[in-house]
């Protein structure tokens, strides 16, 4: 068997290599963004969230037609 059975090829290899550098940094730089903006409380930006699964969560009905 060959040595670099089971391995990218070289030229394949640097690809991949170069794919997961860039896949880090934009992990890096998401996650510190992330932080940044988890600074403001969500109910100061955006107000309270609603409540799912209440009896008051349901829409309206519209006026009976004659």
């Amino acid at each position: 068997m060959s040595e670099t059975s089971g391995k990218a090829p070289p030229a394949k290899a640097g690809r991949e290599e170069r794919l997961a550098a860039r896949l880090r940094e934009n992990l890096r730089r998401r996650k510190a963004q992330a932080r940044a903006l988890g600074t403001v409380s969500e109910t100061q930006e955006h107000g309270p969230r609603p409540s799912f699964g209440s009896a008051d969560d349901t829409l309206p009905k519209p006026p009976a037609e004659r």
